[in-house]
């Protein structure tokens, strides 16, 4: 792969991973565990909602430019 700002043939794969969304929430844990018990305090932790998305860019080691193909 060349970089298409300098040409180098020297990059490298990178996986950049972001988050979104709540994670656990004791509000709805305690409100589950009233309602359902002890059960419903995993659907407070379940992490419900949260979501993980995942970009493939390669990366040059001679400039640092950052791109996808």
């Amino acid at each position: 792969m060349k970089c298409p700002r300098c040409g180098n043939e020297n990059c490298q794969v990178i996986t950049q991973t972001s988050t979104k969304g709540k994670d656990f929430s004791a509000s709805k844990g305690c409100c589950g565990a009233l309602i359902l018990g002890p059960i419903g305090v995993l659907c407070g932790a379940c992490g419900k909602g949260k979501q993980i998305n995942s970009t493939n860019f390669w990366i040059c080691s001679n400039c640092g430019k950052k791109f996808k193909v």
